[in-house]
Formats: structure tokens, sequence, C-alpha cells
């Protein structure tokens, strides 16, 4: 506004400069130096407000690119904690499965080390029985011993015990006469004392096996048994039958087998080998050991 009047002023003093006294254009004069000075007054300060306002607007770009730059700083740190929560994220699912499969596995160990207690318990327990079973048959072998010791004192007889087996090997002359399936009356007495312990015998399988030599049946005999087969057998089935009859066995111990001359135990081209091949074993044997454990069980 100062500038427009300065100029207003000295425009009306050109006009008048023709017809104005000497005193008043002096006065013009120094008019016009006074708004000349004013008007480079006036310069100054809107060249001082122009530089007051040029350092503001550096200012605020200065301000604008520190933002900007902020705030690119700002959404690279976002990116970054983003995908690092991604990546939180992802070894938090990773450990959580890790959990799951070792809380499994934790699982499937205390399931085996319950097993194999369980399978130790049921070890432990069928060891003690078997023992025991081990114990009662050397009891059995000693008073079987002691009972047919004439027999086995000449050699008709023979006991054998391996741990839990047990063999009582008779030639078949003490229960047989020859060729014959009935048992004899001196060898009922021997069936008497086999039996007096074999009844007392619970916990165990007790099979009767006969043999014979590798001699066909010929003659008379021929009629009553075709083979040895049959004679075998024959012996076999009349000592359980008098076992259980007579002797007091339970029947659901005993079985009765024939194998003829399938299983000599000597030489069958001596007659004292075929003498020995001839006999009556009773084999006795363990039961199933699960059985026994359950029968000693409180």
């Amino acid at each position: 506004m100062k500038i427009c009047t300065v100029t207003r002023v000295i425009i009306c003093a050109a006009l008048l400069a023709g017809c104005v006294s000497t005193g008043t254009h002096k006065q013009t004069l120094a008019e016009l130096e006074q708004a000349r000075k004013q008007l480079e007054s006036s310069k100054k300060q809107a060249a001082a407000e122009a530089d007051r306002l040029q350092k503001q607007l550096t200012d605020v770009n200065t301000r604008v690119a520190d933002l900007t730059s902020g705030t690119t700083s700002a959404q690279e740190e976002i990116a970054r904690l983003q995908k690092r929560a991604s990546e939180l994220e992802a070894d938090t699912a990773r450990a959580n499965d890790l959990v799951k499969q070792l809380s499994k596995e934790e699982q499937d160990l205390k399931e085996q080390l319950k097993a194999e207690a369980t399978d130790k318990a049921r070890l432990e327990q069928e060891g003690a029985a078997k023992e025991a079973e081990i114990q009662r048959l050397t009891h059995t072998h000693e008073e079987l011993t002691k009972s047919l010791q004439a027999e086995i004192a000449k050699g008709d007889i023979k006991i054998k015990q391996v741990r839990d087996r047990l063999t009582i090997n008779m030639v078949d002359r003490v229960l047989f006469d020859s060729g014959q399936s009935q048992v004899k009356p001196s060898g009922l007495k021997v069936l008497k004392q086999v039996s007096d312990i074999l009844k007392n015998v619970t916990d165990k399988q007790i099979r009767i096996e006969g043999h014979t030599d590798n001699v066909p049946i010929g003659g008379k005999l021929k009629g009553r048994f075709q083979t040895n087969w049959e004679l075998s057998t024959a012996r076999a089935t009349s000592v359980v039958r008098y076992l259980i009859e007579e002797g007091g066995v339970d029947p659901a111990n005993l079985s009765a087998v024939g194998y003829a001359d399938t299983k000599p135990i000597a030489s069958n081209d001596t007659e004292e080998g075929r003498t020995a091949n001839r006999r009556i074993e009773i084999a006795l044997y363990p039961k199933d050991l699960s059985e026994i454990a359950n029968q000693l069980k409180p």
C-alpha cells in the first residue's frame, strides 16, 4: 500500500512540475526524497520478510523431507517387524508341533515302560514259578529214585532229570512178558510205586511212550499185533489205564503214544541193544507256564 501511494505522488509531481513555484518545487523534491527513502525502507523490509519467509519455507521443506524420510524408515521398520512377527508365528507353530510330538513320544515311552514293567513282572513271576516247578520235580525225582532203587540198581530202570523234564525209562521185561501188552503182576507192583508218586504231580503233563526193537512181529503174535506199532501202542495204553484206574493219577495229565522202533536208544544189531530199545518211557514235561503262574497267584 505504501509503495503505491508513493508512486502516485511521484507521478503527480511530474505532471505539476512546469506550473509550480521554486519553493513548491523544493518542497516536492523533499517529499519525493522522503518517499524514496520510505520506498527503500519498504523494499528492505520486504526483502527481509522475503528472506524470513524463504528460511521458513526451507525449514518447512527440510521438515517435510525429514518427515518423509522418517515415514519411509517407519514403514520399513513396520515391514521388518511384520516379517519378524510372521517368522515368530511360524517358529511358534513349529514349537507347538514339536511339543505335541514330544508329548506323544513321552506317552508312547510311558506305555512302553509300563508294558516292559508288566512283562518284567510276568517274567519274574513265571521265573519263580519255573524254579518252584523244578524244585518240585527234583523232589519227585528223589522220591522215585528212592522207591525204585532195587530196579535202578539192576539197571532195569533209569531216571533222568534235565531241569524241568524228567524221564523214567523201563525195559519192557519190568512190566511185560515177551510179546504181551498186559502188565504182569510184578510189573503192577512197580507201577504202584510209580503211581503213588505221580498222582501228586499236578504241574506236569505225563506222557507214556511205548517203544520196540526193529524185529517184525511174527508167529502167533501176528494175530494180535500186526506190527510193532500196535504192540507199542497197546503197552503204553495198558500203563495209562492202570495209572488212571488203580493209581489215582489225573487223566487230564496223561497221554499214551506208541513209537514202535522209530526212536531207538541203542543199536538193534545186538541183543543188548534190542533189549534196551524194548522199553516204556514215562516222560514228565511242563505245562503252559502262564497256567502254572496263575495257579501260584494268591
